[in-house]
């Protein structure tokens, strides 16, 4: 339980109205963040998955959705199950049941941040076009624009209901956050979630859902180079050490399937299948939700196809992680530039870079503009080992100047950076590690790390060829210590992933609640209180 809270503490989270934006494991560290507020605040919270709001209690909500249903009844509870049936019931009565001056209302009145075709780009329920799980049917134009038009109706009567000063959150992606975001910023209302810096644990709060640079943060930065280098020392010392470390991967990452570089036993696979098994009897026949999930096949993923596509990605991994036909070793002494591909879908790239989606595409075009002799190396993601359909990599290597990499040639992403010419990304980490090691990158999307010298962000496909004839060493160790001094100004260290494992331990009772728990869990308030104090500093000078 925190007990420091106080108004001497936490001045601009007491005696407010507060919302919190809840999704599956991410809101479990909420939850308990919403226990203490409530005593001092009025707190609600909004659950936008349609099938964490609908499902009846089993093992996929029962820690998340009916943890607050059950013992935080006296916090206000949203959700999006009553859109869910109106969308069902919407499509019973027409073929396309939206309303176009409603739509076109949206078009004129809430598109600071994206128009509605990038909006609709944040959920994978919206998006099968430009992704491989195929438990998702592709959507049609009348089921987007009758989901957005009621995502909008929603949010709207919730915040016209509940009256929020402010809206807390912990991640980026889903349709409803980019709908709040957009309403949020033309009531004026304090929207903060977690912007990943790549700078070890620290993360700061973005007021804009992570859509390009915070004009704050910016600031901080700005500020941070104008500053001489004995202001900088600690940052400095931190960027030399890192050039010298043999393995740079991030911390965060440590026991994740993004830091696995071999193959998992048959035995392991063989449980996780099960496992998944029964996760989906108890979600379909224990809990009865199967009916539930014929009624429309956008907002509720089958079973079938889910699992007949994860026992594929545990066949097609074991495949991967050893000599095959899809990936070559890469070729002592060859020039090349290094692209590390994405997990496909996910925020960072979907969100961040909603332009630049499709990875086959950016392949064609780097290669294209690639010096005489230059390799493409292209490299997949540890955690994408899997879902991307075996036919990607045969296309890209069938572009004469690429090689389709194996990912586990090299346990740690330095040796790939440090024998590259440059690094091409579309927001990856690739580009930050980079950047500390003094080396040229390009990037798709304005992630904040993207302001540090040496990373190019690309808008148009025509300027790739002089970025990359550019590439090399860059004298750039100021401009990433200000990034570095930026990111401790704006942030702190919070083990958001920490806190999600433990609270569903907690929940299930295995575990108590500890004091590193409680610490944690104040270090998350003190990321929303920091971030709130510099958000309305800004927002005084503007």
């Amino acid at each position: 339980m925190i007990k420091s809270f106080s108004k001497e503490r936490y001045p601009n989270l007491y005696g407010k109205r507060i919302l919190f934006v809840c999704r599956e494991t991410y809101s479990k560290p909420l939850w308990f963040l919403a226990r203490t507020l409530r005593e001092t605040n009025e707190v609600a919270a909004f659950y936008i998955m349609s099938s964490e709001s609908t499902y009846n209690k089993c093992y996929y909500n029962e820690h998340t959705i009916f943890e607050w249903r059950e013992k935080l009844k006296d916090v206000k509870l949203y959700d999006v199950a009553d859109i869910c049936e109106e969308f069902v019931e919407g499509f019973k009565k027409a073929e396309d049941p939206s309303d176009l001056s409603y739509l076109q209302m949206i078009e004129r009145e809430y598109t600071h941040y994206k128009y509605p075709g990038l909006q609709l780009m944040a959920s994978q329920e919206n998006t099968k076009h430009y992704h491989y799980r195929k438990y998702w049917p592709v959507t049609t134009d009348a089921e987007n624009k009758y989901w957005l038009e009621l995502n909008y109706k929603k949010v709207i009567r919730i915040l016209d209901e509940f009256k929020p000063d402010l809206i807390l959150d912990t991640d980026n992606a889903e349709l409803q956050r980019t709908v709040l975001t957009e309403v949020a910023y033309k009531r004026g209302i304090p929207y903060a979630t977690i912007e990943y810096s790549k700078y070890g644990f620290y993360k700061y709060p973005s007021f804009q859902n992570s859509y390009g640079i915070d004009p704050y943060f910016r600031e901080f930065y700005e500020e941070a180079k104008s500053m001489n280098p004995s202001e900088l020392a600690e940052e400095y010392s931190y960027i030399k050490d890192f050039r010298e470390k043999s393995s740079i991967m991030n911390k965060e990452f440590a026991g994740s399937v993004t830091s696995q570089y071999e193959r998992t036993p048959i035995i392991k696979s063989m449980k996780i299948m099960l496992g998944k098994w029964n996760y989906f009897w108890d979600q379909d026949h224990t809990a009865k939700n199967a009916k539930r999930k014929k009624l429309s096949g956008m907002l509720y993923a089958p079973t079938k196809p889910y699992l007949k596509y994860y026992f594929d990605v545990e066949r097609i991994k074991h495949k991967l992680l050893v000599p095959n036909d899809y990936f070559e070793n890469p070729v002592e002494g060859e020039k090349y530039v290094y692209m590390p591909l994405h997990l496909i879908p996910e925020s960072s790239v979907f969100v961040k870079a909603s332009f630049y989606v499709d990875e086959l595409n950016l392949i064609e075009q780097v290669s294209k503009a690639l010096p005489v002799g230059w390799k493409l190396y292209v490299k997949e993601h540890q955690a994408m080992l899997g879902e991307r359909d075996l036919s990607f990599y045969k296309k890209a290597a069938e572009l004469a100047n690429v090689r389709v990499v194996q990912l586990n040639y090299y346990k740690d992403p330095k040796p790939w950076i440090t024998k590259a010419e440059g690094v091409v990304t579309i927001t990856g980490t690739a580009a930050y590690e980079a950047a500390l090691m003094g080396k040229r990158s390009i990037v798709f999307g304005d992630v904040p790390f993207s302001m540090i010298d040496g990373i190019t962000r690309i808008r148009s496909f025509e300027d790739l060829p002089q970025a990359i004839r550019a590439f090399g060493q860059v004298d750039n160790i100021h401009s990433a210590a200000a990034y570095i001094h930026a990111v401790k100004r704006a942030g702190n260290e919070v083990k958001i992933f920490y806190l999600m494992d433990e609270a569903e331990e907690i929940f299930a009772g295995r575990h108590e609640e500890t004091e590193e728990f409680d610490r944690e869990l104040e270090t998350l308030l003190d990321f929303y209180e920091k971030g709130l104090e510099n958000y309305n500093l800004w927002k005084a000078r503007s």
